[in-house]
């Protein structure tokens, strides 16, 4: 079970990762560990590192992706983003998005972006 999960999320992170490159931004990297959590992606648009938290679902029955990133995750999402802002030492413009999809096939993916989740 935990295996199919786990593929689950990396196709996700991979089609997240796909759209973003055909909305224009540029991959840095990808599943950055830190002290704090793994940053699912690091891109940048318009001078703008951008985190990516990717959270992913077979079918909405149980609610939609984005519902699993509660108070506690968007924490961790923004001390994982300072920790690697302090390391790598980047002083410019930052932020923390979510892509939620949904791959409930035959239908077509779903892709919610939502962008600066943490303030």
């Amino acid at each position: 079970m935990g295996n199919k999960k786990q593929n689950l999320g990396k196709w996700g992170e991979r089609e997240a990762s796909d759209y973003l490159i055909r909305k224009g931004y540029t991959i840095i990297g990808m599943n950055i560990r830190t002290p704090y959590g793994e940053i699912d992606i690091l891109a940048s648009l318009d001078q703008i590192l951008i985190f990516v938290e990717v959270k992913t679902r077979a079918t909405n029955s149980f609610g939609n992706p984005e519902i699993s990133i509660d108070s506690r995750k968007l924490k961790h999402m923004e001390q994982s983003a300072l920790f690697y802002v302090q390391e790598s030492g980047y002083e410019g413009t930052w932020q923390c998005d979510a892509i939620a999809l949904i791959k409930s096939y035959p239908n077509p993916v779903e892709i919610v972006h939502f962008e600066n989740v943490v303030s």
